[in-house]
Parts: structure tokens; sequence; C-alpha cells
């Protein structure tokens, strides 16, 4: 390893750690977004209801059924 080797930083990585340098709570606000939408216990009961209750798909999704 050179005397003088620096780690390499993407030009993506070095954008995203100016923007938490000009914006120290954006880090937060990602963390607060993102829970409104994807961090949510999941009630099993629930879950498994919703699974027994699916049709299944026939083979050609626009064909009516022939009966």
């Amino acid at each position: 390893m050179p005397l003088f080797w620096k780690p390499y930083k993407s030009d993506v990585t070095q954008f995203i750690d100016s923007l938490k340098l000009r914006d120290p709570q954006m880090e937060e606000r990602q963390r607060q977004g993102r829970a409104l939408l994807w961090d949510k216990a999941v009630d099993r009961a629930e879950q498994q209801q919703f699974n027994e209750a699916q049709v299944p798909q026939q083979a050609y999704v626009y064909q009516t059924k022939a009966d």
C-alpha cells in the first residue's frame, strides 16, 4: 500500500456526505418518513387471513372464464 494512499470515494458518496454536512437533520427526517410507510408491526393473524382469502389467478388474465 502506498504511503499517501487515500480510500476512494465515488462522486455520489461525496455528494451525499456534503448534503449531510449542509443539513444535519436530513437523516432523522428520512427515518421519520420511512417509519410512516415501512416500519410497521405486522398482525400475523390478519396476514394469514389475507393470504387465505386470495383467489388463484387463471393462466391468461384477460380471458373471461369459460364455464
